[in-house]
């Protein structure tokens, strides 16, 4: 390999065609034609001395090859990203940028920590991207964020997790069903009834699906829901009950109401996700930081479980500072 064939540009344009699964739409973002994209691709190629891509008729694939070039790339490039925050610190001020990844559920809580961390660095840009379980696991493995947030942390190599906050899991149902008279239900109880689902795959009904195997219990009725949403509007509704996390619910939530299951609520908490094999942004480190101090301000005391000073010494090659 001739190292002095690579540029940034070549290792910019290799990031963003994996990461867009299509040189068509890496060659959008990046502004040039398919052609340019294409040849790049090859200069690169040719640089390495060994094929990068493989296409198949579900798309592009990376090569051994080109994985190991593409995590060497997301490092060199994130360095500089960090040089070059690093110097904006020094000469502007706070500044910089990171990106959050995390499951549908979490856009119900992260707000309150985002906003007041906005407020207090307001020349700190974050990206947020939302998505079901899959998709986030994806971006995890293609390292396209800086910080993930689950309720169910993933059992990954690279993957180091702190709890912060509880995620109860409660039953709920239209205030007006009969079950809602009742003082103490059991859950066999509930699950006579049609239980609203998210897909399969979704930590919330991973959970579920966990504890009733716990207890020997299996659901019977049941409808599988796109969205949190939809499943809070389709059991106000009437159409079944559901379990699901107490932060989906609204403050106000008349319509509504908690059922007293035996047994529940069931117990998760949300959990921020770090990759230990590459560099944090001091942005994201800022954050991490802020919130370790504040949480107990931001967030109701019932909910609090704040163990990120594990995750801020959890780095022997980096240090996390605010």
């Amino acid at each position: 390999m001739n190292i002095r064939h690579l540029t940034f540009r070549l290792l910019q344009v290799y990031v963003t065609v994996v990461r867009c699964g299509s040189i068509s739409e890496a060659a959008r973002q990046l502004h040039l034609t398919q052609p340019t994209v294409s040849q790049q691709l090859k200069r690169l190629s040719e640089a390495v001395g060994s094929p990068l891509l493989e296409h198949h008729t579900q798309g592009l694939t990376m090569t051994a090859t080109g994985q190991a070039l593409y995590h060497a790339s997301r490092d060199v490039l994130g360095r500089f990203d960090d040089f070059a925050d690093q110097l904006s610190d020094l000469q502007q001020g706070s500044r910089g940028r990171f990106s959050i990844a995390l499951v549908n559920t979490a856009q119900y809580v992260l707000p309150r920590l985002l906003g007041p961390f906005s407020q207090a660095f307001p020349d700190v840009d974050v990206t947020v991207h939302i998505g079901n379980r899959r998709q986030v696991l994806a971006r995890f493995e293609r390292q396209e964020d800086d910080l993930y947030v689950f309720s169910h942390p993933p059992a990954l190599a690279h993957a180091v997790a702190a709890r912060f906050m509880r995620n109860p899991l409660v039953a709920i149902a239209a205030a007006d069903h009969p079950l809602a008279q009742h003082s103490a239900i059991t859950m066999e109880q509930l699950l006579k009834e049609r239980l609203l689902l998210r897909e399969p795959g979704s930590a919330t009904r991973m959970l579920l699906e966990s504890w009733l195997q716990e207890h020997g219990l299996t659901m019977q009725k049941t409808l599988q829901m796109a969205s949190n949403e939809a499943i809070r509007v389709g059991v106000a509704a009437r159409m079944g009950v559901a379990v699901l996390s107490e932060h989906v619910l609204p403050n106000e939530h008349p319509e509504l109401t908690i059922l007293p299951v035996a047994g529940l609520p069931i117990e998760s908490h949300w959990q921020v996700i770090v990759r230990n094999d590459r560099r944090l942004p001091q942005s994201a480190q800022r954050f991490l930081q802020y919130t370790h101090t504040h949480l107990e301000q931001w967030i109701e005391a019932r909910f609090v479980c704040n163990e990120l000073a594990d995750l801020l010494t959890a780095y022997p090659t980096f240090p996390l500072r605010g």
